[in-house]
C-alpha cells in the first residue's frame, strides 16, 4: 500500500511539472543537431589507409541526460527541462565523422563500429562540450570534440586531435542557441577530419606499420 502511495505521488509531481501557468500542460520541444558533412570533391586522391571503423564517441554525464544544457559558471550547470535533443548528440557527431571522412577519401572503407568485424584502424572520440554559456548579460555556445586513431593490428595511435569553439551570440533563444552549435559542431568536425588527414599524410612510419601485416 505504502508503495502504491509513494508512485503515485511520485506520477502526481511528474504531471504538476509539466502544467504551466494557467493549468495548461507544457509539452517538450525537440531539436536536431545538423552537421551536413563536406561536398565530395571531384578528384580524389587514393585512400591513404584501408578500412577504419568510428566507435561511438562518448561524453561527460551531463551531456548523456538529453536535455540542453546551460552552464551558469564553470562549477554550474542547469538543463532545459522542456528543450531536449530529439537524437543523441553523441549519436549525432559520429555519423557526422564517419560522412566526412568518407567525402574525403581518406580510407577504402568508413564505417560505424560496433564491436563486429575486425577493421584494420579505429576512430575514438570524445563530444566535450555542447552547451549554452552564460557570463552575465551575455550568451555563448561552447562546443568541442576530441579523437584519436588507433592501429587496431598494433594497438599504435596514428593521430590524435582536439578542436573546440566557444561563440557569442547577439540574441538569446534555444533555436537560435541550437542553430549556432550545429553550425559550429560543422566547423569543428571539418577541422579535426583535416587535422587527422593531414597527420597520417605526413607520417609515413606509422603508416608503414600500419600496413604491416602481423
Amino acid at each position: 500500500m505504502h508503495n502504491s502511495k509513494r508512485m503515485l505521488g511520485i506520477g502526481l509531481l511528474g504531471a504538476l511539472s509539466l502544467v504551466g501557468c494557467g493549468g495548461k500542460i507544457r509539452y517538450p520541444n525537440y531539436y536536431v543537431l545538423s552537421v551536413p558533412a563536406s561536398v565530395p570533391a571531384a578528384n580524389r586522391s587514393a585512400p591513404i589507409l584501408g578500412s577504419v571503423g568510428v566507435r561511438e564517441f562518448d561524453a561527460p554525464r551531463f551531456l548523456k541526460a538529453g536535455a540542453i544544457v546551460s552552464r551558469e559558471s564553470p562549477e554550474q550547470l542547469d538543463f532545459y527541462d522542456f528543450h531536449r535533443w530529439a537524437d543523441d548528440p553523441r549519436r549525432m557527431v559520429t555519423d557526422a565523422m564517419v560522412r566526412e571522412m568518407r567525402a574525403r577519401g581518406l580510407f577504402h572503407s568508413v564505417d560505424l563500429f560496433d564491436g563486429r568485424g575486425s577493421p584494420e584502424c579505429l576512430v575514438t572520440g570524445t563530444l566535450d562540450h555542447l552547451e549554452e554559456v552564460r557570463e552575465g548579460k551575455d550568451v555563448s555556445i561552447e562546443v568541442g570534440l576530441s579523437a584519436r586513431l588507433i592501429n587496431l593490428r598494433t594497438g599504435d595511435v596514428l593521430w590524435q586531435g582536439s578542436s573546440s569553439k566557444n561563440e557569442k551570440l547577439d540574441q538569446r533563444s534555444v533555436p537560435g542557441i541550437v542553430a549556432e552549435m550545429s553550425r559550429e559542431m560543422t566547423n569543428i568536425v571539418v577541422s579535426l577530419v583535416s587535422s587527422l588527414q593531414d597527420g597520417i599524410s605526413t607520417n609515413p612510419s606509422a603508416l608503414s606499420r600500419s600496413n604491416t601485416q602481423p
